[in-house]
């Protein structure tokens, strides 16, 4: 039985995606200063892709699949390669939506049309802004999470949703391995948290936990 992540129009999207975002390295402008905020960081960086690796996004599409969350949420859309994924497996399954929020208009309009290409638009919707903001107009329950926005905001993004998770909903913490990450990390990881977490060795890491409350 063959999934939509190989209906041709689907496939070669993303692998047209994944093409351009081999030429990040020439596009980027080098790492922005420290002293940026999150808005001027996007604004500097609109035009580099920084997507989920293929294999991540084949792990995001299973556990979606598997999971069967009536809602997902992602924050950090991008060129929104890693939203195709789940959209596919939400449409596969069914049933559920994706909400995806992104801080560069550039990469909001990018993402919509991609998503719209992909033929998911009645499957996502994307918000633009602040994710501490955006997100905090989901409902839940949240049954899966994918956090893949700028690192240092991963872990009070999870705070914010964190009382909308569902019982045992899946979070996913991408590009693990980063220092930026490692307050969220070290949080996940801690049972009085109220997460089983666990490393899965894609391209620089994901974090797998999930939530079983306190």
């Amino acid at each position: 039985m063959t999934t939509t992540l190989h209906d041709p129009a689907v496939r070669d999207l993303i692998a047209r995606l994944f093409t351009e975002a081999e030429r990040d390295d020439e596009r980027s402008p080098g790492r922005p200063a420290p002293t940026l905020t999150p808005q001027e960081r996007s604004d500097l960086l609109e035009d580099v892709y920084m997507p989920i690796s293929a294999r991540g996004g084949d792990l995001l599409y299973a556990l979606v699949r598997a999971a069967r969350p009536q809602t997902v949420v992602e924050f950090g859309t991008s060129y929104g390669i890693s939203t195709l994924y789940l959209a596919a497996a939400v449409r596969d399954n069914g049933i559920g939506h994706v909400t995806t929020t992104e801080l560069s208009a550039t990469k909001v309009k990018a993402a919509r049309a991609n998503i719209e290409a992909a033929g998911f638009s009645d499957l996502v919707t994307v918000l633009e802004g602040d994710a501490l903001t955006t997100l905090g107009t989901v409902g839940g329950p949240i049954g899966l999470a994918l956090l893949d926005g700028w690192k240092e905001m991963c872990l009070p993004v999870l705070r914010l949703i964190e009382d909308r998770l569902a019982p045992g909903a899946l979070v996913v913490g991408d590009d693990s391995t980063f220092g930026s990450m490692s307050d969220y990390v070290t949080y996940v990881r801690d049972p009085g948290n109220g997460y089983v977490s666990i490393d899965f060795p894609v391209e620089d890491g994901m974090e797998l936990s999930c939530w079983t409350g306190r």
